[in-house]
């Protein structure tokens, strides 16, 4: 009996890639269980010698300083009587006859050593498969479930869910696969390894995998946008000034790129050359569409792009696709139009600059297109601009440059204080218990343009304004917020 012990230890370590020790452990813990049965509370501890196989049971008591679990404690007195030496968390042990495993207790030390194993195996595929987040694992179809694949890698087992397969790609059990390991999540029903051949990541690693330059570091890929199995874009720049980045990555005649297609099941894949020039990388980006012309706004984050009328339909792409993809890539907001729609909007805003100009500032027509000229659009840019902008306009002098901010700003405050015929009426800043001149005039500019704007906002909405503090600013939210009748019955 002693050596069977033994000889399953063995069988079930080497069937379940676990340590000896620890299945001996496992066994040790679920004779303590069992014990139970037969000894109740007493503290049993239970031992299996490494080279015979010999069980052996021991009752445990402990000296403790006060007794209060007489059955497993001793006093100091009570453990001198057995040891002369003892002291304050001395242990006795002592023998207990064998016990025999009954149909439950039997079930039950089963039980413990599978919880143990189970556990064992689960920590095992944590610990081999947690630091290879973000590779490409290569496995073994072990079965397909309702569209969820499940993939034997040796050591443990992934899933790949549906959505993470590519569109119309199936697999049948023992088909070899490669996937991107995209996390690893301990549960407590076993370690989930899960995969994706969906994920940017796949095309990444791919890239990298195909390319030596990538793995040498002289090209980095620096952005990855993905409409998995239809197309990929993605951003290089190269680190070394001898080195084309987009080159690399195709290869000889397309070798390395065409690799990559392969896996993918043709997926198109472009490849651009990353630039810091924002306007430079969305042209890049909307390839192979041809750019005519290009507005960035970086207030908005917004750029818009002008196509010539038979260049739309490729700029935008099937379903947008590549707009979509390029604004992933880039990290900007695109907007698309024709070269007719972009005239248009721009004659619209020149004359709506021009109007607000004439009207707001009391110049004429030629005065408002120099403005307009120098790239001011608004009254707000005129308003708050540094004065030097204005004076660096020719034939504009410094004290008519003043002039010019303050008109803009009156004419702000104007508009502001005008009441506007709505469902709601409006109230004007000045109406404002506290508020002054100077501190209605900086809200307008930053479009807080009446009492009810300011009611409705919070002091970490609203930028700095010179002389005012937060407190002081929360004081006015409070009183605008009055003026409107928030606090009446």
């Amino acid at each position: 009996m002693n050596a069977d012990m033994l000889a399953v230890a063995d069988a079930v370590a080497r069937e379940k890639s676990v340590e000896r020790e620890l299945v001996l452990e496992s066994m040790e813990q679920a004779l303590k269980t069992a014990a139970r049965r037969t000894y109740g509370t007493k503290f049993i501890e239970a031992t299996i010698d490494r080279l015979t196989g010999e069980i052996s049971l021991a009752h445990v008591r402990t000296v403790v300083e006060e007794v209060e679990d007489e059955e497993n404690e001793l006093t100091v007195e009570e453990g001198k009587v057995l040891e002369a030496d003892a002291e304050i968390g001395s242990t006795f042990r002592e023998p207990l006859p064998a016990i025999t495993l009954d149909r439950v207790a039997a079930q039950t030390a089963k039980q413990v050593i599978n919880q143990r194993i189970r556990e064992a195996e689960r920590a095992q595929v944590v610990a081999e498969y947690e630091p290879r987040v973000g590779e490409i694992v290569v496995g073994i179809v072990k079965r397909v479930e309702r569209g969820n694949v499940y993939i034997d890698l040796g050591r443990g087992e992934g899933v790949m869910y549906r959505e993470d397969l590519l569109p119309r790609e199936s697999f049948r059990q023992g088909d070899r696969v490669r996937t991107y390991l995209r996390e690893v999540r301990n549960q407590p029903k076993g370690a989930l390894v899960y995969l994706s051949r969906a994920d940017a990541g796949m095309v990444l690693k791919l890239f990298e995998q195909e390319v030596p330059e990538i793995q040498d570091g002289m090209v980095a890929i620096q952005a990855i946008s993905r409409d998995p199995g239809s197309r990929s874009k993605i951003a290089v720049v190269s680190t070394d000034v001898g080195v084309d980045p987009v080159g690399a990555c195709v290869g000889m005649r397309g070798a390395r790129v065409q690799a990559v297609v392969n896996e993918l099941h043709g997926e198109k894949i472009d490849i651009i050359e990353w630039t810091e020039d924002p306007a430079a990388f969305v042209i890049n980006a909307l390839a192979p569409a041809e750019v005519e012309r290009v507005l960035v706004d970086e207030d908005s984050g917004l750029i818009e792009v002008a196509v010539a009328e038979d260049q739309l339909a490729i700029a935008i792409g099937r379903r947008g696709q590549n707009v979509r993809l390029a604004s992933e890539l880039t990290g900007w907001n695109i907007e698309i139009m024709t070269l007719g729609d972009e005239k248009q909007k721009r004659t619209e805003e020149i004359q709506a600059a021009k109007d607000a100009f004439m009207a707001g500032l009391d110049i004429d027509e030629d005065f408002s297109l120099l403005l307009i000229n120098e790239g001011f659009m608004s009254l707000s840019d005129l308003a708050y601009c540094d004065v030097a902008e204005l004076t660096a306009i020719d034939g504009l002098e410094e004290e008519l440059a003043q002039e010019i901010q303050k008109r803009a700003r009156n004419s702000l405050l104007n508009s502001a204080l005008a009441q506007e015929e709505s469902d709601e009426p409006l109230v004007g800043l000045m109406d404002v218990a506290g508020m002054t001149r100077e501190v209605a005039e900086a809200l307008t500019v930053q479009s807080v343009l009446s009492a009810n704007a300011l009611a409705d906002a919070a002091s970490d909405e609203i930028e700095a304004i010179d002389g005012l503090d937060e407190a002081q600013l929360n004081i006015l939210i409070i009183a605008a917020r009055e003026a409107c009748g928030w606090f009446k019955d």
